[in-house]
């Protein structure tokens, strides 16, 4: 007989969030598939900037609070429906400059074994508050 495959739920993904504000980088990346990808909220391509195998993940993570040192999901909300699940919260960040952003956004995510396989992250263009 055979294990279960581990089951993604809303509580993994509110662990996942809870990593993101401790920037925690280890923490994230244990929730990631060897697979996995992460499509950015901004880049040059349709999906944003993607960041394809652990180590580009890894990168495009630390981004996150090399550009917003301050970085925080606040208000999250999940749900996981199959191999599919969302994390809805407002971002929060204070750039080098000293402007701000707060805006809902979102993470689509799709999962396989057990881990996170796809991270694709959406954000409202909302203009940046004054410093």
């Amino acid at each position: 007989m055979t294990d279960p495959q581990p089951t993604i739920t809303p509580q993994t993904l509110a662990a996942f969030a809870d990593a993101w504000n401790r920037h925690d980088l280890d923490a994230l990346m244990g929730f990631m598939h060897d697979d996995c990808l992460f499509h950015a909220v901004a880049g040059p391509d349709l999906l944003g900037r993607t960041f394809s195998g652990r180590a580009e993940v890894s990168d495009g993570f630390k981004a996150a609070w090399t550009n917003f040192p301050d970085a925080a999901w606040l208000d999250g909300d999940h749900f996981v429906v199959g191999d599919r699940g969302v994390s809805e919260s407002t971002f929060k960040g204070t750039k080098a400059d000293g402007s701000r952003i707060e805006a809902r956004m979102v993470d689509v995510f799709t999962f396989k074994d057990g881990k996170i396989l796809v991270k694709n992250a959406y954000r409202k263009d909302r203009p940046a508050l004054a410093a």
